[in-house]
């Protein structure tokens, strides 16, 4: 065995993933294809036009994780998800749209429904001979979510054409012994932090409408997510919660009650000013190959409100919060994460349980209860 079939065995558990390709556009398929198939660890096969014959050839042809276009005759990308799931419950399933509003909007509601993550692709041809950035992403992404179909560890090693240190970040998310907690700060909560990547949308939903309408602690949450996608995640939440959750803007007050959203592309960060604590958005460079990243946004706060500080990491790829979590702990918060059972990729839950940062490692139908207990607020 050569080096490379070494370390495309020790990634995939001996047999690289396979994927299905769903565009109406030979164009897109083919440009998916080219950059799926320079990854020795992924294997394209099938590649078709519309959700039908997905449906057609899942039945037949077993896919560790479909590449689903929104927009397709005969049978669009929304409508084939619940079909594609009935055949195989476990594949996951990347949304591959273009940056538009009613994309956007699509594909949060695909996600609702079963969907796993989403990508956006380029538009136009030109957009195809750049895009080194999203055939990076896009193969970064299969490998988590193969290794996550297959029940695999995630991987620590270099993969080829995707930054090593990016990849490192996937780093000691395996669990290697058992889960150390840490006590929770004595004082309750008067400020949440929540920070999520692959998976976030759907836990999110979750845990904001299990908050309760009378929560009144300010919340602050990054996910994860290119412009246009921030804000109608927003939308989505405030539907759940029965109350205003905003895309943030800068220099947006702070208020109880209040639930602010990062904006895609730019990172969220607080301060002080006057007697307010307000936000500000910036473009300082990438996090973890994140903007807006969650490290930013954990040190802003934790400076502010120290042992009164609650986190919540919830599932995603990468480390995204460790060195922040760390600095959160450092002043006396708390940080809870969600545990791997429930997670899609337990990636950043992962990096921060076992660096022994948490209080609680909780399922995610539980994680609204601890912050409310963690908070001092009465428990259903």
């Amino acid at each position: 065995m050569s080096i490379l079939d070494d370390r495309t065995a020790s990634r995939t558990a001996g047999k690289p993933f396979r994927v299905m390709l769903v565009d109406d556009s030979a164009v897109i398929r083919g440009f998916f294809r080219c950059a799926m198939e320079a990854e020795p660890a992924i294997e394209v096969v099938s590649s078709v036009g519309n959700g039908q014959s997905a449906v057609e050839v899942l039945a037949k042809v077993k896919a560790d994780v479909i590449v689903l276009d929104i927009e397709m005759p005969v049978m669009d990308g929304l409508t084939a998800i619940p079909k594609l799931l009935a055949i195989d419950p476990d594949v996951k399933i990347i949304m591959a749209s273009t940056l538009t509003l009613a994309n956007a909007d699509i594909s949060l509601k695909a996600m609702s429904i079963g969907a796993t993550d989403y990508i956006p692709k380029p538009s136009t041809t030109a957009e195809l001979h750049s895009a080194g950035t999203f055939k990076s992403d896009l193969i970064e992404k299969i490998l988590a979510l193969g290794r996550a179909k297959r029940k695999l560890p995630p991987e620590d090693q270099e993969v080829p054409g995707v930054a090593a240190t990016k990849v490192a970040a996937r780093a000691g998310a395996a669990r290697s012994g058992p889960i150390v907690l840490r006590r929770p700060a004595i004082l309750p909560a008067t400020f949440l932090a929540i920070g999520s990547s692959t998976g976030g949308p759907q836990a999110l939903l979750k845990v904001v409408a299990g908050l309760g309408q009378d929560f009144d602690l300010p919340v602050l949450i990054t996910q994860h997510m290119p412009p246009t996608f921030t804000g109608i995640l927003a939308d989505h939440l405030s539907k759940v919660a029965n109350r205003e959750v905003k895309e943030a803007s800068d220099g947006d007050v702070v208020r109880a009650g209040s639930i602010y959203v990062a904006r895609g592309d730019y990172h969220m960060v607080a301060v002080k000013d006057g007697s307010n604590v307000v936000i500000r958005l910036n473009q300082d460079p990438p996090e973890n190959f994140c903007r807006p990243a969650v490290d930013v946004m954990l040190r802003s706060l934790s400076k502010l409100y120290g042992n009164r500080l609650l986190t919540v990491i919830l599932t995603g790829m990468g480390h995204d919060g460790l060195l922040g979590g760390r600095e959160v702990v450092d002043a006396g918060g708390t940080l809870i994460a969600q545990d791997e059972a429930t997670s899609v990729v337990w990636g950043m839950p992962g990096a921060v349980t076992n660096d022994g940062l948490c209080s609680a490692v909780v399922p995610l139908e539980k994680i609204a209860a601890k912050i409310r207990e963690l908070s001092g607020r009465p428990v259903a």
